[in-house]
């Protein structure tokens, strides 16, 4: 083994030879037995080994191994300064496996020497980014579970930090490549990191390359399958895959794929969906979706089965009035409870696809099941009246950082819901039925009117709409409001308001 002496001795022999240096191949050797020294003789190999390692291809293979040993190294700094020089073994062929070496590092638990791991990772990515992807992505299919985690979350985090020349055209087509591979086999979490990495890339920002992705989410969704809503990993699927085909779609991109699948499947099952989340509402999340989806629903083969659906759903959450005793009483022991955010999900989602068949309420519904629907719709609607009133009440005259309370927020959530129910509800009431208004779903952000377009909803409170929650799980956190109940019409006895679950 070398001394600390011999080390600078070859060093310098190697540093006054300059172009030659490749002539002196012994005294090369020595600097690379230098890792086998104690811990000076090593910070000295990790730093003279790859300052001469281009004048010796034909010692290549050793000159890295030598590096990875220091990289390795049980002493910490040892280890940071061998990282700290892996780039400029980033030559031609050498470079993924630089890239495998580095991804591989990418487990380090010390964060100085993770940084370093990140860094030189952008660094040799900037020199060669389909090798540097080469390298990525075999430890990503084939490497540990830590390796592979840490890899796609670098993709994840630092892809949108390079510059367009380091990203072209073709190395984003690698990416969605290789991404498609892996997309094979991945978990929720992966396929999520996923979506938030190829929706990044610049090629598809594009009509085409949105359709591309909503193409991809829909393979991993698995549209073509039976759906069991007891399993609660087929629920769980379903809900991740549309959450991330959401943002995707426009009036260029359709999502009519999901908002059929949801009709046929998910809405006859909707009572019986196993909630793979503690504490999620399900159905509630379920109809949000479909919701959102609706808007931008294309041309649908089942159009009139599908609407179908959605009325007779929609008819669960809309009650009759209930039967009045000789003495004017609730005659009926249960008061009739309205699900406020169930309905605006519903209402919205029907009249959506009603703009497609316009005549679906007065040509495709016998007499009595629209004199049923009607009832319903004219009991609903005036205990809706009163809880407006009654929230309007409430908000009044309070701005600022009185809305800022829990209580009041979920007021303005509310007085939102019922808005936009109220506006969808005038609409059903034309004769015939109008679809022409539109409305701003309560959870979402409030869109500027353009000129010419009807007013979304009211908002006769100065608070801002409530902030959008973070995707996953973590927004399925709902709060609860319990609205008050009392006698508000002679004709309709007692009514209870029952739950309004509250927006996003």
């Amino acid at each position: 083994m070398p001394t600390v002496e011999e080390l600078y001795r070859n060093y310098g022999i190697l540093a006054d030879a300059t172009e030659t240096a490749g002539q002196h191949k012994d005294a090369y050797q020595v600097i690379l037995d230098g890792v086998k020294g104690g811990a000076k003789e090593k910070r000295l190999a990790a730093q003279f080994i790859p300052k001469f390692f281009q004048h010796f291809p034909e010692l290549a293979d050793s000159a890295i191994n030598a590096q990875l040993d220091l990289c390795e190294d049980e002493d910490i700094s040892i280890r940071r300064q061998a990282i700290k020089e892996l780039p400029q073994f980033a030559t031609g062929e050498n470079l993924p496996r630089v890239a495998d070496i580095l991804t591989q590092l990418l487990q380090s638990d010390d964060s100085a020497e993770f940084n370093l791991v990140n860094n030189a990772m952008l660094s040799i990515f900037k020199m060669d980014p389909k090798g540097t992807l080469g390298g990525l992505f075999s430890q990503i299919l084939q490497g540990e579970d830590i390796v592979r985690e840490r890899a796609i979350k670098f993709l994840s985090t630092k892809l949108k930090t390079l510059a367009e020349e380091v990203l072209t055209k073709e190395v984003e087509d690698l990416i969605l490549t290789e991404s498609k591979k892996v997309l094979e086999d991945v978990t929720g979490e992966e396929f999520v990191l996923f979506m938030k990495i190829l929706s990044g890339l610049k090629s598809l920002q594009t009509v085409s390359g949105r359709q591309q992705l909503v193409e991809l989410v829909a393979e991993q969704a698995d549209l073509e399958q039976t759906f069991n809503p007891s399993d609660p990993d087929c629920v769980d699927r379903l809900l991740q895959c549309t959450r991330q085909a959401v943002p995707l779609f426009s009036k260029n991109v359709h999502s009519t794929r999901f908002v059929t699948y949801f009709c046929e499947h998910v809405l006859p099952n909707l009572s019986s969906l196993t909630t793979p989340v503690e504490g999620l509402d399900i159905q509630l999340e379920v109809l949000k979706l479909l919701a959102e989806m609706s808007s931008f629903c294309g041309d649908m083969e089942k159009l009139e089965s599908n609407l179908k659906k959605l009325f007779d759903k929609l008819l669960e959450y809309m009650p009759l009035p209930p039967e009045e005793a000789e003495n004017g009483e609730n005659a009926g022991n249960e008061e009739p409870k309205l699900q406020f955010s169930y309905v605006e999900c519903l209402l919205y989602s029907f009249h959506q696809l009603g703009r497609k068949l316009p005549d679906f309420l007065t040509a495709k519904l016998n007499a009595e099941k629209l004199k049923d629907f009607k009832i319903r719709l004219q009991y609903f609607a005036r205990g809706l009246q009163v809880y407006i009133r009654q929230l309007r009440l409430a908000l009044q005259g309070k701005t600022g950082e009185a809305l800022k309370t829990e209580e009041n927020k979920i007021k303005v959530v509310a007085l939102k819901i019922t808005n936009n129910i109220n506006v969808l509800i005038k609409d059903l009431f034309h004769i015939p039925p109008s679809y022409k208004s539109t409305v701003t779903l309560s959870w979402k952000p409030v869109q500027k009117t353009e000129a010419g377009q009807k007013r979304a909803s009211e908002d006769t409170t100065s608070g801002s709409p409530p902030k959008k929650a973070a995707a996953g799980p973590k927004r399925d956190a709902r709060q609860i409001y319990n609205p008050p109940s009392g006698k508000y019409s002679s004709n309709l006895g007692s009514f209870s308001y029952g739950n309004l679950k509250g927006g996003r």
